[in-house]
């Protein structure tokens, strides 16, 4: 039954117990632990939608909660797969949006570019990590696509299971973050799409491999790491955002 208590979890234990596991069975013993009202996954519209498909596998008729952050600046490519996505798994996305009045602030000071000449953070904090922030507040547990091999520097040693530092759940409770596809390797990934015939993003077919805002996403060349598509004019160890904060960079960078 799902742990409906309120205390906190043993995290080492849980997560010695699914560093075993596939995604799909550390997917079901994350609906195990929660209730569906207290637990969502993070949808990028980026291949992360195995995470979507695997949950509607386990759950039959019951429908696992779905959110995306939609920046106001992404690919129409991108919005045309969300709506597959809804069509495809008969439920409705979660949209979080900015702050209108935030985001006003900042392109009437700064115009709609400023992130090319200083960085991109302050755009990501008003239109990603705020709307995330008051998302996660309606959760005790929330469910990632990171990988470990996305990024090797940033996201190279994220655990199966954590508690989130950098954000509060329900009623400024703990907040518990699954990751269940961190062992997987892009190969697998895309075997994996292609075998069950999971819906994605046209852009991939594009040489976008990770999928960001439209601005800041470009296809990466032969030889280059799937992230070096993202914020391109910034440094290589700058390829994070503030959505995912662990160990040496929970004071400097993280994203989605």
């Amino acid at each position: 039954m799902p742990d409906t208590s309120g205390s906190e979890l043993d995290i080492d234990h849980i997560a010695r117990e699914l560093s075993e596991l596939s995604p799909r069975r550390i997917l079901a013993r994350a609906f195990e632990l929660f209730e569906l009202d207290d637990i969502a996954i993070s949808f990028s519209g980026a291949e992360d939608v195995l995470l979507i498909d695997f949950a509607c596998d386990l759950l039959g008729d019951r429908k696992p909660r779905v959110f995306s952050l939609d920046t106001g600046r992404l690919h129409p490519e991108t919005y045309r797969f969300m709506a597959e996505v809804e069509r495809r798994y008969e439920l409705r996305i979660e949209y979080c949006f900015p702050e209108a009045a935030a985001v006003e602030a900042l392109v009437r000071t700064k115009g709609l570019f400023s992130f090319y000449e200083d960085g991109h953070h302050e755009c990501c904090g008003v239109r990603k990590v705020a709307p995330l922030r008051r998302q996660l507040g309606t959760l005790r547990a929330w469910i990632t696509g990171q990988r470990r091999d996305q990024s090797p520097r940033t996201r190279g040693a994220v655990p199966v299971l954590e508690r989130d530092g950098s954000f509060s759940g329900r009623d400024g409770g703990p907040l518990y973050k699954f990751n269940p596809m961190v062992s997987m390797g892009s190969d697998e990934v895309w075997d994996t799409i292609r075998a069950f015939e999971v819906p994605y993003n046209a852009l991939h077919e594009r040489g976008l491999v990770s999928i960001g805002c439209e601005p800041c996403t470009r296809a990466v060349l032969p030889g280059e790491h799937e992230r070096a598509g993202r914020w391109w004019w910034e440094a290589a160890t700058k390829k994070e955002c503030g959505l995912h904060v662990t160990g040496e960079d929970q004071d400097t960078d993280a994203d989605a």
